[in-house]
């Protein structure tokens, strides 16, 4: 969990300014949802997105 916070940190929030907690909010869930899950490559999986990992373990 702890990589994931510091790469959202360094990717995503230090670069934004807010006007609300919900735009944050909004705004890290789409981070998580649609790249960090979805097409970001991930070290500890072979350089593949999650999404692709879960793939090649189901067939």
């Amino acid at each position: 969990m702890e990589s994931i916070f510091s790469t959202l940190k360094t990717e995503r929030v230090s670069r934004k300014v807010y006007r609300s907690r919900d735009e944050a909010r909004a705004d890290v869930f789409d981070y998580i949802e649609r790249f960090y899950n979805q097409q970001r490559r991930h070290s500890t999986l072979d350089f593949v997105s999650p999404v692709q990992f879960e793939q090649k373990l189901q067939g």
